[in-house]
Parts: structure tokens; sequence; C-alpha cells
């Protein structure tokens, strides 16, 4: 049984900011700032890429409910709102979550950055995904 399923049947402590029959939230153990939160499927699903379209919509409906009861609550100035898929996106634990992480300034503990890729062909990338 994975972490987040021992922490949803209560084996592991959490901090739990919300739950319904099908959703379940969490302060994250490794705050990347303050109210890092953690929002996921009460079934396991190993991702976003495996989880049903209704589960999926009620996740992001409760996770934007607590992103701005965060933010008010919170005083903070944004949110980033993410998801990894499998490993190379960098996903450690395998059954599906939504980071809801609190901004406060550019010097807080989240850093993103989106480099262009010069040698990317749009035109390739247009024909391979619209067929």
């Amino acid at each position: 049984m994975c972490i987040f399923c021992k922490i949803i049947n209560r084996e592991i402590p959490a901090s739990i900011l919300y739950e319904d029959e099908d959703v379940f939230a969490m302060l994250d153990i490794a705050q990347v700032t303050d109210g890092h939160t953690l929002v996921m499927p009460k079934e396991h699903v190993d991702n976003i890429l495996d989880c049903p379209p209704v589960l999926l919509s009620k996740i992001i409906s409760v996770t934007q409910m607590l992103s701005k009861d965060i933010v008010r609550k919170l005083d903070a100035k944004g949110v980033n709102v993410l998801t990894n898929a499998n490993p190379a996106a960098g996903q450690s634990v395998m059954h599906f979550h939504m980071h809801i992480i609190p901004r406060y300034d550019e010097s807080d503990g989240l850093i993103l950055r989106f480099k262009e890729n010069p040698t990317a062909d749009i035109k390739r990338m247009e024909n391979i995904l619209k067929k």
C-alpha cells in the first residue's frame, strides 16, 4: 500500500485540511512554502494520466476552493498549482496528487524556470499532435 493510501486510511498521521467521500487534502510534510498542501483522490490512482474525468473534476474543484482559502488566510501574493506524472516529471509518490504552493515573494522556497528550446519545431509538433 502506498504512503498516501496509508495516510488516507489513518495508518499514518497527517495534518488534514479537507476530506469528503472522494477527495483528501493535507499539509505537505515537506513545506516548500507555508501552507503547501496536497490534494488527492481517496481512491488509489497513479497520476493525472490515469485519473477518471469525473474524479479529476472533483479534485480540481477542491484544489481551487482550498487555493482561494489558503491565499486569503495566509495573505499569500499568489499560488502555484501543479502535479507531476511519472518519475521523469518528478513524481516521487505514485498516488495522484495536486500541489497547492502559496507564493509570498520571489525569494520563497519554489523556483520555476521555463527555458525555451531553440531547436523546437512547432509545425512538426502541431502535425503530430493534431492527428
